[in-house]
């Protein structure tokens, strides 16, 4: 197994083997459109499901319970509360959390007496708590700031990096694919946002970032002589550098993946609602979408981004013979001029078989000499058809000319 990885990975690093990741980019383009696109109305639907740091509130947290029967705890709660519908959750094997509007101290004192009764426990297994709005409001707005703080940092220092302001534009345009990604799917499951789940955003922006900025800079060494080279296109070497870190983007994925989705199992699983289960859903899904972008759409957009700049372009059509396979109304030099062959050859069925080998053997007199030398750029289609002398077939030669029988 491990024999056969390494072959695998040394096949796609000096380019025996390459996958499509450039050139299929808009197929990339409309998969995650479609995904985004879908689970984000389904997301919308169902709505976020905020957690009381968020929206403010009181909580009771039941523990000890011999049945955990959530239609107690709402019946009780729908009795003090009707203008309010409780968030009842499971934790672990034997507590119940249940969070409702704020109240005032006298309502919560008889609340958790109450609940107390209603499961059998002693009023000290009921543990009591409350968010106050103008707490939660404030946890917000710092939130958000800190986010916009870090991705105009990080951008900012990933074009000094690069010395390129589009390679940190791709690697942005990424990372939100992966944040709009992770927050759809959060929305989908329902699981409830809570710090802890901030927490695990902030943590997959980086690890997107780290994954993007690897493959970022295997395509600043393929392309650094780019211009005294006439192998590669720009788009060529920077599927090449896809290719190249693709074998340790995986491996660097299932390492990080694999004790995440134990943590998540477990929290989801076993403990039942909480910290493990908020942080390692947004843990599990970031990595995934973060090394699809890295692999998938960084490499592509940073393409789009500059395919466009004039030196990138004139190099690419010397490399293809002046012909630019990414512009559509380009026209390929190697059928025009088997097309202007073909004229050639019907022109010359009406004329005279000796003028037509003079002519032909004046052409290969005058055709310049390919170089063959290691040095010289290598050749392309549209090459060997310009220098091909252009020959009438026997049939041609031996055939009777119009109007003779």
């Amino acid at each position: 197994m491990t024999t056969a990885l390494s072959s695998f990975g040394n096949s796609l690093h000096d380019g025996t083997r390459s996958f499509p990741f450039v050139r299929r980019r808009r197929t990339w383009y409309l998969l995650s459109a479609v995904v985004l696109l879908v689970l984000g109305t389904i997301g919308a639907l169902r709505g976020p499901a905020l957690g009381i740091e968020f929206t403010g509130g009181s909580e009771f947290q039941i523990a000890g319970v011999g049945d955990a029967d959530q239609a107690v705890a709402r019946d009780i709660v729908r009795e003090h509360v009707p203008t309010n519908e409780p968030k009842i959750s499971v934790l672990g094997q034997d507590t119940l959390r249940v969070q409702t509007e704020q109240l005032d101290p006298a309502e919560t004192s008889t609340l958790a007496q109450e609940l107390a009764e209603g499961y059998g426990v002693e009023t000290s297994n009921v543990s009591t708590s409350f968010v106050g709005p103008v707490w939660s409001g404030d946890i917000t707005q710092k939130m958000l700031r800190s986010v916009a703080v870090f991705l105009a940092l990080v951008a900012l220092t990933m074009a000094l990096y690069f010395r390129n302001l589009k390679a940190s534009i791709a690697a942005m345009l990424a990372l939100l694919h992966d944040m709009a990604l992770t927050i759809a799917v959060y929305l989908v499951v329902g699981f409830e946002i809570t710090p802890a789940t901030v927490i695990g955003f902030l943590t997959i922006l980086g690890y997107s970032l780290y994954d993007t900025i690897v493959v970022f800079d295997k395509v600043r060494e393929n392309t650094e002589d780019l211009t005294s080279q006439h192998r590669f296109t720009f788009a060529e070497q920077v599927e090449r550098a896809a290719n190249q870190t693709l074998v340790r983007s995986i491996n660097t994925s299932v390492v990080a993946l694999l004790p995440v989705g134990a943590i998540l199992a477990i929290g989801a699983f076993v403990l039942g609602a909480g910290t493990l289960k908020d942080i390692s859903l947004a843990l599990f899904v970031g990595m995934l979408a973060g090394t699809y972008s890295s692999i998938l759409l960084a490499p592509g957009l940073l393409v789009d981004l500059r395919r466009r700049e004039p030196e990138i372009v004139a190099h690419t059509r010397r490399v293809r013979g002046g012909y630019d396979a990414e512009d559509p109304g380009a026209e390929d030099p190697a059928h025009v001029e088997a097309d202007t062959g073909e004229r050639d050859v019907e022109q010359a069925a009406d004329r005279d078989p000796d003028d037509v080998d003079t002519e032909v053997a004046e052409r290969t007199d005058a055709a310049p000499t390919e170089d063959r030398s290691d040095d010289a750029p290598h050749s392309t289609a549209a090459d060997r058809t310009r220098y091909q002398p252009r020959r009438t077939s026997r049939r041609r030669r031996n055939a009777p000319r119009r109007g003779q029988p």
